[in-house]
């Protein structure tokens, strides 16, 4: 089919107005990629970024809509990044790339590298249905077009990867946190130790039961902080011995998440589950890990002053022919597409989250290492009517692209 280049110059309008209103990064990047998956007719599209020595999917559209979030494989950034603008029928790429695309009725493809500040920093894919070989060279023309626009936004959005911090400046600030985030659970378990100690033959029953619950509260909170903090701790190298990769079954695994989260989450939680999933590959321990995580963010979130949550928090699940997928929504104040990928960062916080003092900026960062060591990934989007999505989706157990031998 043609080009519409019509819809491409009203979707690059748009982004023109957006920058010049100071809207910039992921959000612009968003309608630009739209627009040329609808001038083109493809049937979804990406932007893929390269940061840090990761590739990563952190827009995607149509019905390339569950890739967001995906880490990208070594060997097919390095080809989309080292060739000029490309296309190819998806049944002549490698099966782990081809699979997936095919299953869901994607057969060609077309990409082209992004470049800014003299360097390529990512690249934007069209997937379509059907193959029209004619319409290529078009199609390379628009790629062109679409790329030189994304690496403008992103010349003008452009941060420091490191943000001006040095090495001995981050060991600092790692100090800093862990200080501050173990000294109010450790005040607390001394105080209740010492009460008990001081005063047991004093107490009754039922105050000594009550000094207890709250200590194994705070020894457990305790415990799950030093393990996010030893986790940021090891950096994104050395952390693959923290998570195994079996077979399980994950509505178990949820359910008993669920039921383990701390009393007050547990209140606003509400189960949207089906009756059964197929069987995941990843990690069931870590999984409940992330499962709190999601959770305690979802339920900051709803808290318009500290308060009880002003609405509950949705924890739902399902799966398609290669993935499953668990799904944290809130009703809460949102996520700005340009900060979805920025959420992930170690240290990274909201305004809100910063007025507040909720957190210190490690959840997101640990949930991202813990899922794609179990060859998963994780993104954040806005829901629709106000509120966020945090999904994560694991490899079927089950599924054609499984590598653990299992069935």
């Amino acid at each position: 089919m043609p080009i519409d280049y019509r819809r491409l110059v009203d979707g690059l309008s748009q982004v023109a107005a957006m920058v010049d209103g100071g809207v910039v990064g992921l959000a612009a990047i968003d309608v630009i990629v739209r627009a040329a998956r609808e001038a083109s007719g493809a049937a979804g599209s990406t932007f893929t970024e390269y940061r840090d020595g990761v590739a990563r999917v952190v827009v995607a559209g149509g019905d390339m809509a569950w890739t967001l979030g995906q880490p990208i494989s070594a060997e097919f950034a390095d080809a989309s990044a080292s060739a000029q603008p490309w296309a190819a029928r998806v049944d002549a790429m490698p099966v782990p790339v081809a699979e997936p695309l095919l299953s869901r009725g994607v057969v060609a493809m077309a990409g082209c590298p992004v470049r800014a500040s003299q360097r390529v920093v990512g690249a934007v894919h069209l997937y379509f249905a059907e193959v029209d070989e004619g319409m290529w060279a078009e199609a390379e023309t628009l790629l062109r077009v679409v790329a030189a626009e994304v690496g403008h936004v992103l010349i003008v959005d452009e941060v420091a990867p490191d943000n001006g911090r040095t090495d001995d400046e981050d060991r600092a600030l790692f100090l800093a946190v862990a200080g501050h985030e173990l000294r109010t659970p450790v005040t607390v378990v001394k105080g209740y130790a010492s009460m008990l100690a001081d005063r047991w033959d004093s107490l009754d029953e039922l105050d000594r039961r009550a000094a207890a619950r709250v200590l194994t509260q705070r020894a457990d909170e305790l415990a799950r902080l030093v393990d996010r903090l030893l986790g940021a701790s090891l950096g994104d190298g050395t952390a693959g011995w923290l998570v195994r990769t079996v077979p399980f079954d994950p509505l178990e695994t949820l359910l008993r998440a669920a039921a383990q989260l701390p009393a007050e989450l547990r209140r606003v939680v509400r189960l949207e589950l089906p009756n059964s999933l197929p069987p995941a590959l990843g990690d069931p321990v870590t999984l409940g890990s992330v499962v709190t995580e999601l959770v305690t963010n979802a339920v900051r979130a709803t808290q318009p002053r500290g308060d009880l949550p002003s609405s509950s928090v949705d924890l739902l699940a399902g799966a398609d022919a290669h993935t499953v997928f668990i799904r944290v929504c809130d009703r809460g104040e949102g996520i700005d597409p340009t900060d979805a990928e920025r959420a992930f960062e170690r240290f990274w916080r909201s305004r809100r989250a910063a007025e507040s003092r909720g957190g210190v900026g490690l959840g997101l960062y640990l949930v991202r290492r813990l899922v794609e060591r179990q060859n998963g990934w994780v993104s954040l989007r806005p829901r629709e009517g106000g509120g966020a999505i945090a999904e994560v989706r694991l490899p079927r157990a089950d599924g054609p692209l499984n590598t653990s031998g299992e069935a």
